[in-house]
């Protein structure tokens, strides 16, 4: 009898309304035919410490479906690598990055974050006593650094509610819309050059010139020598520790670069963008290959996922895991 063919790893992609990034990486993937495949993850329900099928799955979504992320939860308790650990995603925002790249030695625009504006029902006065009022909005704009300043929310993205206001009745006003998000009043760098990092693994970094004032999806532009050489030496050292840092697989780095200082603005888009549309074509395959190369190698065990220590995990035995379920295997 022939020996039975051994099962390829799979890696599971996970979506929204993206269209070029996840078939062309499905189809890079599968058309190396190292072992490993890569298809969309199709989902109707999860029992409880249910085994998963997938080496790998790619997360592009789950901060829109919070039944994705209860999913990939429990697919990280059954050992599949997860980009991004949705654990640390889902504990991260702008304000602890802000703190975090201050703290790592990356240099970052004065920030600090506000009590929400408004909030949900059942929240009352009695609620709030922890809480100044009013805000002392003189002191926080001098902190920062005088007017113009930069309001935006703690967490989020794709520039909704990024305000740049030059007076207080801007401030107020603006401030006044934001309902029950987090805000963070920051520091407005005047910046001279624009830079965006993607960053995928703790290898692959691209460079690019980012212009977020254009008008979408044009945004990219491919200028080699836009930076110094120095500005460039800052921009790379700041991605890597950023990245590093927050343990994330795929991200982009964002860094104002004003009097040859490059400031980071925006570092946790563990879900950036990858539309061929925005990236151009360019800057597309580079994305589409790192990803295929870094999930491949995650699948067949050639690389590991940042270590993270969970306090449950001293409690799983051998033992006491359920055993995957078995992939069909054909007879040669």
């Amino acid at each position: 009898m022939a020996k039975a063919k051994k099962a390829d790893k799979k890696i599971g992609v996970m979506v929204g309304r993206e269209w070029s990034w996840p078939p062309a990486f499905i189809e890079e993937v599968n058309r190396r035919n190292v072992g490993v495949t890569a298809e969309y993850l199709q989902l109707g329900g999860t029992a409880m410490n249910e085994p998963n099928e997938y080496a790998v799955i790619v997360d592009r979504i789950s901060h829109e479906i919070p039944y994705y992320r209860t999913y990939l939860k429990n697919a990280v308790l059954q050992g599949t690598v997860v980009v991004n650990n949705p654990f640390w995603w889902s504990a991260d925002d702008k304000f602890f990055g802000a703190s975090l790249s201050d703290a790592i030695g990356v240099k970052h625009p004065r920030t600090i974050a506000l009590p929400s504006h408004s909030y949900v029902e059942g929240v009352v006065d009695e609620s709030l006593r922890n809480l100044i009022y009013p805000i002392p909005w003189e002191d926080h704009v001098e902190a920062v650094g005088g007017f113009p300043v930069i309001l935006k929310p703690a967490w989020g993205g794709g520039f909704k509610q990024v305000f740049k206001l030059y007076t207080y009745d801007q401030l107020y006003d603006a401030y006044n819309t934001t309902g029950t998000e987090c805000m963070m009043l920051q520091e407005c760098i005047e910046w001279e050059k624009y830079a965006r990092v993607m960053c995928i693994g703790k290898e692959h970094f691209m460079v690019m010139k980012f212009d977020a004032n254009a008008p979408w999806p044009h945004r990219y532009f491919h200028e080699p020598g836009f930076l110094t050489p120095e500005e460039g030496q800052q921009v790379l050292n700041g991605a890597r520790k950023l990245n590093e840092a927050l343990g994330y697989d795929m991200n982009t780095v964002e860094f104002a670069i004003k009097d040859g200082i490059a400031y980071a603005i925006d570092f946790t888009n563990p879900a950036p963008d990858m539309d061929i549309n925005s990236l151009t074509d360019h800057y597309f395959p580079w994305v589409v290959n790192a990803m295929a190369d870094m999930c491949i190698d995650y699948a067949l065990g050639k690389r590991k996922q940042t270590k993270v220590t969970y306090q449950w995990n001293s409690l799983l035995t051998a033992t006491s895991k359920p055993k995957a379920r078995s992939s069909k295997t054909s007879e040669e």
